[in-house]
């Protein structure tokens, strides 16, 4: 099986879908002649740049809808959470730009303080 993504013309995913028994670039062509679009493969394993089964990671993210297609980096990027985080080009996964406090506690995010804030346990 391969999966593809569809973008728009500002190479956000639309959606994603799985071709059975098509090598890719059979399937590519099957998309684009059937659906029309834009349609780039994603890897179903590929995640932060890291192939779970040992593999050459491709793409660096599956992607999802909603996520980019950088093809700078040749990477789908999943959406900005906060605009003070950070995206690390080797993994395109978005980071604090404070690192999340150690310990047992629970935090979340606070983005008018740009700082990590305890949540209270009640």
């Amino acid at each position: 099986m391969a999966h593809f993504a569809e973008v728009d013309k500002n190479s956000i995913v639309l959606r994603v879908v799985v071709t059975d028994n098509f090598m890719p670039k059979e399937g590519l062509t099957w998309l684009r002649q059937r659906l029309g679009g834009i349609w780039i493969q994603t890897s179903y394993n590929t995640s932060a740049g890291l192939h779970k089964l040992g593999k050459t990671p491709f793409r660096k993210n599956y992607a999802g809808i909603g996520y980019s297609y950088n093809s700078t980096l040749d990477a789908f990027i999943p959406p900005q959470p906060y605009p003070s985080w950070i995206l690390a080009e080797d993994t395109c996964q978005w980071s604090a730009p404070i690192n999340h406090p150690d310990g047992d506690d629970a935090f979340i995010w606070d983005e008018a303080s740009v700082n990590w804030i305890p949540v209270d346990p009640e």
